[in-house]
């Protein structure tokens, strides 16, 4: 039977969480057969070419803007052209699915959905709901479309709790988590001549975080965290920040440089070759203080790299503590720092987390796995089955495996 045409709508296709999500399901759909078409909001980006070659029609707004630059009522402006574009593409492409990412995707699309009667509508949340105390009326507008949608889905087990408590019907939530291209971490890759690229030695601890600088990403954290531990660790270390600058990179390089770490901790900005530079490292780190499903975690593991996350969001889905990787309370770098000594002075643990992470991320989390309940959702909701009655969407990841928890307990 023909796959039916699928519309995705979101902000753009740049360096991001969600952005790189659909960079990657995208074309792994159209190589299924699906026809597959996505409308940018905001912008194209960085993964726009790249989604092309892989057979994906990309369309952007009639007028291009970035969301972080723009003020409120421009932004409104803009959206109103953005939303007019729209509304005549799905007139013209008639899809028989139509998926929003992030919420002004939704506020924009859902109501031209439903005036343009697409059969099956679905919204995925990306993050937890936060977001909806800095934009009033944000949470009613989306209560309000929530009952219109077929299915409305989650990447983490938090998220799927806020969109229970925003009272969505449990027929219609999905939980669906990201997926990470594991081929990128198993091409050739000359480890030693990238280091020295880079300017370490084999002795070099070298921590990676990847993130956008923003405050829920809380660089700030790491940095005391480090500041604190430093004395502690024997070998020279750095911590490398990958991600563009979203307005807090001047105030982190003050605290850096009243911490004295100037050449302990590099700002990066955005990368095209996150893979090689996590494979790089020695160390991932993840900060947040808020978190929907990360997948610069899921990178880190296909990397083979012990990971320290703050226990937010999705973190704990992603990793097992003491099996993967060490979980420690958010804005808390004092315990931060205990983690990133313990990995640091104990490379035996921080090998075995590794290998755990590289398992786990294999067993439970790559992109083939995650395609694989997109597809099934659209199949379950084309043949009017329930989000609920699609046992795969609803599938949860295995129990871990304790095979470092005792070397964990000992150290």
């Amino acid at each position: 039977m023909a796959k039916q045409r699928v519309l995705f709508v979101a902000l753009c296709l740049d360096y991001g969480g969600a952005e790189r999500h659909l960079s990657m399901v995208m074309p792994a759909l159209a190589e299924r057969g699906w026809p597959i078409t996505i409308y940018c909001t905001n912008r194209l980006g960085a993964f726009t070419q790249d989604v092309r070659r892989g057979g994906v029609d990309v369309i952007g707004p009639p007028i291009e803007a970035d969301a972080r630059k723009t003020g409120r009522l421009k932004r409104m402006l803009y959206a109103t052209f953005a939303g007019a574009r729209l509304f005549r593409l799905m007139r013209k492409l008639k899809p028989e699915v139509v998926h929003f990412f992030l919420p002004e995707p939704y506020m924009i699309g859902a109501p031209i959905s439903l005036l343009q009667r697409v059969p099956i509508r679905v919204m995925s949340r990306r993050s937890l709901n936060l977001y909806q105390r800095q934009w009033p009326g944000v949470r009613k507008i989306e209560g309000r479309l929530h009952p219109h949608m077929t299915a409305v889905l989650g990447n983490s087990r938090p998220v799927v709790d806020d969109l229970i408590g925003e009272h969505v019907a449990p027929s219609r939530i999905g939980l669906i988590y990201n997926g990470v291209a594991l081929d990128a971490f198993e091409t050739p890759f000359d480890r030693d001549a990238f280091r020295k690229s880079l300017g370490f030695s084999n002795n070099d601890l070298v921590m990676t975080m990847v993130a956008n600088l923003s405050p829920r990403k809380a660089h700030s954290d790491a940095i005391e965290a480090l500041a604190l531990a430093s004395s502690r660790m024997r070998r020279p270390w750095t911590l490398l920040c990958a991600g563009r600058d979203d307005g807090c990179q001047e105030r982190l390089q003050a605290q850096i440089a009243q911490k004295g770490l100037q050449h302990r901790i590099r700002f990066l900005g955005e990368r095209a070759d996150v893979p090689d530079l996590l494979r790089a490292s020695d160390m991932g780190l993840l900060a947040s203080h808020e978190e929907g499903f990360s997948n610069a975690i899921l990178e880190s593991m296909a990397a083979g790299l012990p990971m320290v996350v703050t226990n937010v969001g999705g973190n704990t889905e992603a990793i097992a503590d003491g099996v993967s990787g060490l979980i420690v309370p958010p804005a808390n770098p004092s315990a931060l720092a205990d983690a990133i000594v313990r990995l640091a002075e104990y490379p035996a643990l921080a090998a075995a987390l590794g290998a755990g992470a590289r398992r786990r991320v294999h067993e439970h989390f790559s992109n083939q796995a995650c395609v694989d309940r997109y597809e099934a959702l659209y199949n379950g909701l084309l043949a009017g089955r329930a989000v609920n009655e699609i046992a795969i969407v609803r599938a949860s990841v295995a129990e871990p495996d304790t095979r470092a928890s005792q070397m964990l307990a000992g150290k």
